[in-house]
């Protein structure tokens, strides 16, 4: 149940980020270091591009069982092509997540060395637009994230290119997920209560609800963002770069009310990864008396990602 007193996130309008670099930047670090959540309208994405995107998403998902399984190959570990309902669980969770996915990566140049670590995309050729609509969702909130992670060097004090050269490569997925309808009484949950591994979500608004943020105090408050606008969340590597100062929030997606239990839920999250050779080591000014390194071990964002997908039952 969600809890009446719980916080509201206030949208930050992207246009900020062209006409108030600074003002921008504030507004969303702030929101990351109260909730580690934000909302952002106004955003550049083209909604023809969300459109043709959702439409195709809807096509794969509505193939036949065994089609959709032909894209199915568990030596990739979830990390490209489709993952059958009832296969990821969150970490620490016995039970699977209600939910099947379809997840598309980064394409490399032929010899590129992080492709011994970044497997290649699947194309979909039962569906004719489905490879062109989902890579230009994919590009679009690329895009989008290089001015968001800007954004966030500013509001750390760093220079405003900081992250440019540490995820340019990066293997960030866009997951388009579908939420089944639910019939009669479900063992489990759409997903469970997790946090996510990446440097931030650019989340595009479902048209079911569900999806619900813990606060610091301990409550659940939705997160439903207005028509036109994204929910951005810190990841965990961002987490660990910044010594939890931009904090990455537990999120969780409930079942549906029963009127709602007989329609499905699509999402469509952008996880925006560094690059795979990035260490990730304690920003510097993110350590004081008060937050002494909790992080004095870097690591490497592969070798993270590799940690979070045994967990998570996918390797």
């Amino acid at each position: 149940m969600t809890e009446t007193n719980a916080p509201t996130l206030i949208p930050v309008s992207f246009n900020q980020a062209a006409t108030d670099p600074d003002g921008f930047a504030q507004a969303l670090g702030r929101s990351f270091q109260d909730t580690g959540f934000a909302i952002v309208c106004d955003h550049p994405v083209d909604q023809g591009v969300i459109n043709k995107a959702l439409e195709d998403t809807k096509a794969f998902f509505a193939l036949p069982e065994a089609a959709k399984k032909r894209y199915f190959d568990p030596e990739r570990a979830g990390q490209r092509g489709y993952t059958p309902f009832g296969t990821e669980n969150a970490k620490g969770e016995a039970k699977k997540d209600l939910k099947e996915f379809w997840h598309l990566g980064r394409d490399l140049p032929e010899g590129h060395s992080y492709r011994q670590v970044m497997p290649d995309n699947i194309d979909v050729p039962e569906i004719e637009s489905f490879d062109a609509s989902t890579r230009a969702l994919y590009k679009a909130l690329d895009d989008m994230g290089a001015v968001l992670l800007q954004a966030i060097a500013k509001y750390l004090g760093l220079e405003e290119d900081w992250f440019a050269n540490t995820v340019d490569k990066g293997n960030s997925i866009l997951r388009l997920l579908h939420y089944p309808p639910i019939d009669g009484e479900p063992d489990g949950v759409r997903a469970g209560a997790h946090e996510d591994i990446n440097v931030i979500t650019l989340l595009l608004g479902a048209e079911e609800a569900g999806l619900q943020a813990k606060t610091r105090d301990g409550q659940w408050m939705d997160v439903q963002p207005p028509e036109g606008a994204l929910v951005i969340n810190v990841g965990d590597m961002l987490q660990r770069l910044t010594n939890n100062v931009l904090p990455s929030t537990t999120h969780r997606v409930i079942n549906p009310t029963k009127e709602r239990m007989a329609f499905s839920r699509y999402s469509t999250p952008f996880f925006l990864h560094f690059n795979p050779d990035f260490v990730i080591d304690t920003l510097p000014g993110c350590i004081t008396d008060d937050n002494p390194n909790r992080y004095p071990e870097p690591l490497s964002s592969h070798d993270y990602l590799v940690e979070r997908l045994i967990e998570i039952g996918l390797m």
